[in-house]
């Protein structure tokens, strides 16, 4: 073969110059050599490497995940209220129009001891109807439009003590009741009273210790239950234990001891004379009551197949407005259950009880039930449908009607939620 290319060759170089000329052999070598360094490379490139600053960039983002999440409604209450209002929900609170529940962005960088990165950040930018009915109320929240749109942010620092001992500041979700604040992550759309009632965030210090695979702790040291700034100089106290007796077995026991009440209060005018917070007068409020409060919260997860869950919720609440004061108290329960029949729909079903004797949950004593159905609908991944029907009873009137002044001893809606989200992080948010 190479024989008969050196011949081609040759033949073709004679061909060139018949005459023989060397130096026009010469010449037509030099073309053909510079023709062929033009043509393009079949070669692989090599890899431009990254500068430190984009290196420095790329692994500061290592293991960071973001969140965009919208989770709208309609809902349609067949008392009709004024207003259009639904009483005792907490995010689908209207009727009978089109509502955006939350619009999210969540940034989750978790620590990774095992790879030598112990510190964490979590932040989370919420808006939307939620963001009303969940915080930035003014009874729980001196100054609420400060810190509304910020459900959560918080810095995490994993000690290297036994485990990992995890710490965290700053604002997190509450680890008192089964539900949280993500439609998505629920069994139901709507929410249970008892979601509406307990604690959804607080700020402050908390600790977390993994004993065994099967037994965990928390504890924590905050400004009070949904109170991202103090209005009282008490610290509440929180403290929380993580059972798993079995692999498809959850248990969480949680105790709160808190004192809600305000030893000063924001005045209107120009509160000449007063002392003032970012140019907001306040003053002292005499004799400010320091009744403490006392929740006593369990919830277990058990999933009985891969496609079977059932959950329990127990609650007891013991508050005094005075130290000396009688007790009020709340208590009851939630039951769930939900089956998968494929990936993509489920089928999920809440009842519960509501014991509100004093007044403590509605504002008027009665015993409070409830019952919702919720289909799931995955239509794709990051868009859920959810259609919902759900009645709520009891033994007063109490929920609105269509006139004024009129109450009933029940109402009943039925929803569409309609949920998208594109995210890095799998599983719960």
């Amino acid at each position: 073969m190479n024989a008969r290319l050196t011949r081609l060759e040759s033949e073709d170089a004679a061909s060139a110059n018949p005459a023989g000329d060397p130096g026009q052999s010469a010449a037509a070598l030099r073309t053909a050599s510079s023709a062929l360094s033009r043509q393009p490379s079949t070669a692989p490139a090599q890899e431009k490497p990254l500068a430190s600053k984009d290196r420095n960039t790329l692994d500061a983002l290592n293991g960071t995940t973001f969140t965009l999440g919208l989770d709208g409604y309609y809902e349609y209450n067949f008392n009709d209220p004024i207003g259009r209002a639904n009483l005792l929900r907490t995010y689908d609170v209207s009727s009978n129009a089109f509502s955006l529940n939350q619009a999210n962005f969540i940034m989750d960088h978790a620590p990774d001891p095992e790879h030598g990165k112990r510190f964490g950040l979590r932040f989370d930018l919420q808006y939307g109807q939620a963001t009303q009915s969940l915080q930035g109320n003014p009874s729980n929240e001196p100054r609420s439009s400060i810190y509304r749109n910020v459900f959560q942010a918080y810095g995490t620092y994993v000690a290297p003590i036994g485990s990992g001992l995890t710490l965290d500041f700053g604002k997190w979700a509450s680890s008192v009741g089964m539900e949280g604040t993500y439609s998505k992550d629920q069994m139901n759309y709507s929410r249970s009273f008892w979601f509406t009632y307990l604690p959804s965030y607080h700020v402050g210090v908390r600790a977390g210790y993994t004993f065994r695979p099967w037994l965990s702790a928390h504890y924590a040291t905050i400004n009070g239950t949904q109170q991202t700034e103090e209005f009282n100089g008490f610290k509440d106290q929180m403290v929380g234990i993580g059972i798993k007796p079995h692999k498809s077995v959850d248990w969480n026991i949680n105790y709160y001891l808190g004192q809600e009440h305000h030893d000063f209060q924001y005045v209107s005018g120009n509160g000449d004379g007063l002392p003032s917070q970012q140019g907001m007068p306040f003053e002292p409020i005499p004799h400010a009551p320091k009744g403490k409060l006392h929740i006593f919260d369990s919830y277990a997860k058990w999933s009985a197949t891969t496609r079977l869950t059932f959950a329990a919720e127990g609650d007891y609440v013991i508050s005094r407005d005075q130290t000396y004061s009688s007790p009020q108290h709340v208590d009851g329960g939630v039951l769930y259950a939900r089956y998968q029949f494929n990936p993509q729909f489920a089928i999920g079903g809440r009842t519960e009880y509501f014991a509100d004797s004093d007044g403590l949950f509605s504002g008027k004593s009665q015993a409070l039930k409830e019952f919702t159905l919720t289909f799931d609908h995955a239509l794709s991944n990051g868009f859920l449908l959810r259609e919902e029907l759900r009645r709520d009873f009891s033994n007063q009137r109490y929920f609105l009607t269509d006139t004024l002044g009129k109450y009933d001893k029940a109402q009943t809606t039925a929803t569409v939620g309609i949920l998208w989200w594109f995210s890095g992080k799998q599983g719960a948010w």
